[in-house]
């Protein structure tokens, strides 16, 4: 998801990059993209220098974080893009991001896309509210088949075990911890291919 530098788009359109430049593609979202069975228009074109990266996926239907064979829900309300802030909750002084992988599921509950996830936590607090102000998606997406093999088909089954799972639901994989960040701090998070992830720390004043 991406817009031009001199349109204030939160949501941004869906494109593919092609080089040193984005194509604007004929979807709303990434999940109607998915659900249109990966093909779409194509329209504009922009450089890269002239497009500013938005998350991909900003309002999921669901969230859900593995860790220990397990998974716990996290709050879809709580998404930021690449070079968002990420405001630091009230009752802490630092927060601690897990960098992990996470599939975006698209058409007949399969991984449409899987991109990059920060899942900021803060250690201080208690219960669900460690893990409830920020999670942090993209720079961009690449379909399963540009990837090396994941066990996504495991993670989604237990995901969609006696319920069911939509495009645009996050499903993410374990993660590895960083060093905790306080006010003012920058994340510069990666896992090749998908681009640097940054996001700073502020104050919630």
């Amino acid at each position: 998801m991406f817009s031009p530098l001199e349109r204030d788009l939160e949501r941004g359109w869906p494109g593919r990059i092609d080089g040193n430049e984005v194509i604007q593609l004929a979807a709303q979202t990434l999940q109607s993209f998915f659900t249109g069975g990966g093909q779409a228009r194509e329209h504009a074109r922009y450089r890269l220098d002239e497009v500013v990266f938005r998350a991909p996926v900003l309002h999921p239907p669901s969230v859900r974080l593995f860790d220990n064979g397990d998974f716990a829900f996290a709050n879809p309300a709580a998404i930021v893009g690449p070079d968002d802030v990420v405001r630091m909750p009230e009752g802490a002084e630092e927060v601690v991001p897990v960098l992990r992988l996470a599939a975006i599921v698209g058409a007949a509950e399969r991984v449409g896309a899987v991109t990059q996830l920060v899942e900021f936590l803060a250690p201080s607090l208690e219960g669900a509210k460690r893990r409830d102000f920020a999670l942090s998606l993209g720079p961009v997406v690449l379909t399963e088949e540009e990837l090396p093999a994941a066990p996504w088909s495991a993670l989604l089954a237990e995901a969609g075990r006696n319920t069911r799972l939509v495009p645009g639901d996050l499903v993410a994989a374990p993660g590895e911890e960083r060093t905790a960040l306080r006010v003012g701090d920058l994340l510069e998070a990666e896992i090749e291919p998908f681009g640097i992830l940054r996001n700073r720390v502020e104050s919630r004043a």
